[in-house]
């Protein structure tokens, strides 16, 4: 199994900006489609954006397009999510997750095989 690590979350003013990064390691990064998912609190785990094992395509929910761009250096391990735009029903944990079951357009919850513990995202109006 790949294992995950996030970092740069953090407080943020509406409006600013902030990039996550998820460094992979354990096994073949680019037999891996990766996403990003986010948990406000009390709510479910949602889908946020995903890239192909290539890097070529990219999938977003409607909420953050425009806003999000979702991105991956396969030398390097690392997916990234850079969120411009911030509002405060962003904020959330988010979570780097890898799935090797399926397309990354066809990424759910239920395709995941690993999961990143999560970084804090808050967004003060």
């Amino acid at each position: 199994q790949v294992q995950l690590v996030e970092s740069g979350g953090g407080l943020v003013q509406a409006g600013g900006s902030l990039r996550l990064s998820c460094e992979a390691s354990g096994r073949t990064f680019s037999n891996y489609a990766m996403g990003w998912f986010r948990q406000a609190p009390g709510k479910e785990r949602l889908f946020v954006a995903a890239i192909s094992r290539s890097g070529q395509d990219t999938y977003y929910t409607d909420s953050v397009k425009g806003r999000f761009a979702i991105s991956r250096d396969n030398k390097k391990n690392t997916v990234y999510l850079q969120m411009n735009t911030l509002k405060p029903e962003d904020t959330a944990v988010y979570y780097c997750a890898a799935n090797s079951f399926t397309t990354a357009q066809g990424m759910g919850i239920s395709s995941i095989n690993t999961w990143g513990q999560g970084t804090q995202v808050t967004v003060s109006s």
